[in-house]
């Protein structure tokens, strides 16, 4: 019995000499309320910037809209400028390539006079040497006649002379008359009457033609 009250006093003592242990219950008390009233407060908080959140993410998808819509129409302009810059290339390149049109049908007329002056002299005339002085005419005809066209090549400009069986072609040929013509296929180019030209691909004069048909 007398051990069990030295026992009993001397636990009574450590717990009298320890105020730490009577402090720590209400400190654990005071550390609960206050994580209790800051976690109230952050909800709190939460709950008052929502609507300011949710003006932000609606302010930022129209942005992003706009932004869309701004890099869509830069990219159609773009589109646009280039489709420009290239019809624009384009027509100066025509204007540089057919803007002689005009003159080289004017030189066209002479083209074709030496051509007719030319094939208007005998043969027979020429070889022979009863007389010289039309030998040389011809002879000069004939080299300005080729002059011409090389002149005519040169800037792009070609005859067209479509041989005979060739296949009518109406962006080529202008049939002045069709009639049947033996050996000719239907459709085919049977007689020349003036040959043609065309300038860098493109028919500057229609050769023209009489078309054979069926009998």
């Amino acid at each position: 019995m007398a051990t069990w009250c030295v026992r009993a006093v001397r636990q009574s003592y450590y717990v009298a000499a320890s105020p730490s242990l009577l402090r720590a219950s209400p400190r654990l008390l005071c550390t609960a309320a206050h994580q209790k009233s800051g976690q109230g407060s952050e909800e709190d908080q939460k709950a008052e910037q929502s609507p300011a959140e949710k003006a932000l993410v609606e302010e930022k998808g129209q942005l992003e809209e706009q932004l869309k819509e701004v890099t869509d129409k830069y990219t159609r302009s773009l589109a646009d400028m280039e489709n420009l810059r290239t019809r624009s290339q384009k027509m100066v390149e025509d204007a540089k390539k057919y803007g002689i049109q005009g003159f080289c049908k004017d030189l066209l007329e002479v083209a074709d006079i030496l051509e007719k002056a030319t094939d208007s002299v005998p043969k027979e005339e020429v070889t022979s040497q009863k007389n010289p002085h039309l030998k040389n005419l011809y002879d000069g005809l004939v080299m300005t006649e080729t002059q011409i066209q090389k002149v005519f090549a040169k800037h792009g400009l070609f005859k067209l002379n479509p041989d005979g069986g060739q296949k009518f072609d109406p962006y080529e040929h202008e049939a002045l008359f069709h009639a049947p013509v033996e050996g000719k296929e239907p459709g085919t180019v049977a007689i020349v009457t003036k040959v043609g030209y065309k300038l860098h691909g493109r028919t500057l004069r229609p050769a023209l033609v009489g078309v054979a048909k069926a009998p």
